[in-house]
């Protein structure tokens, strides 16, 4: 299926890996001039018109980051937020310091790209914003506080930026991933080994009970999750807004 995003200008927070960098190669493979953003200075190589590389927990970065793009390629028609920060531990163990550093880059950084871009979309009536969040946001992780609540936040910021601004043009949705089989997960010191150090299992053990947590019984594959997002990013999806797509193996029992 053509999603109708032949020369439009998508950036992709968070797309040197895992997720983003499916979601940015998907758009790159639909004809859209796509910008990857992260840490590395090294762009992902995806066929991207542009890599910037920025540390967008700091403020003044996200909108540094939308300036170049807009700079080098064009005013930016599509915004997926994607950047993000997960560590197991225990709600006691969440340190002040540690709150503000995952809501900085979790929350903070989505709403600073969003302010961003905004003006230039609703000058030209047209934009969409997709924002990752997570099924930890409908259902809270007991050993993830800090990210779950991050991740609820940003569900709230997509509607509210839907409910603001669908008169003028601008569609905003959110995806809720389940785990899903990223560096994330399954690098040296992931997540995998951190709940493996955190309740005596072996690696593989946790990550067999992790998938078979799931209806479908195993971890998503980054690039099933960056399919749902390109939809979203697309003129196919032209009627939805406010929405918070489940991709997660049927994980979270709800409807809504």
């Amino acid at each position: 299926m053509d999603l109708g995003l032949r020369d439009t200008v998508c950036l992709v927070t968070g797309s040197t890996g895992g997720i983003g960098l499916e979601t940015a190669r998907l758009l790159a493979e639909e004809g859209a001039r796509v910008a990857t953003t992260g840490r590395r200075r090294e762009p992902p190589c995806v066929g991207e018109a542009l890599h910037v590389a920025a540390d967008l927990a700091r403020p003044g970065e996200p909108e540094r980051l939308v300036r170049e793009v807009e700079e080098e390629v064009g005013p930016v028609e599509v915004l997926v937020n994607n950047v993000g920060l997960a560590v197991q531990r225990s709600f006691e163990e969440v340190t002040d310091a540690e709150w503000e550093e995952v809501w900085q880059l979790n929350v903070m950084s989505y709403v600073r790209a969003i302010r961003a871009v905004l003006p230039g979309m609703r000058e030209r009536r047209r934009g969409v914003i997709v924002n990752v969040s997570s099924t930890a946001g409908k259902r809270p992780s007991t050993s993830m506080p800090d990210y779950t609540v991050t991740k609820a936040a940003v569900l709230s910021l997509s509607r509210l930026v839907a409910d603001l601004y669908a008169k003028d043009g601008v569609r905003c949705n959110a995806v809720a991933p389940g785990p899903t089989a990223t560096a994330a997960w399954l690098g040296e010191g992931g997540l995998a080994d951190q709940q493996a150090a955190r309740t005596g299992k072996t690696r593989d053990e946790v990550l067999a009970a992790v998938g078979a947590g799931r209806p479908l019984g195993r971890l998503a594959e980054p690039e099933e999750i960056a399919a749902v997002i390109a939809f979203l990013c697309s003129p196919r999806s032209s009627y939805v807004t406010g929405a918070a797509w489940s991709a997660d193996g049927g994980t979270v029992p709800i409807i809504i």
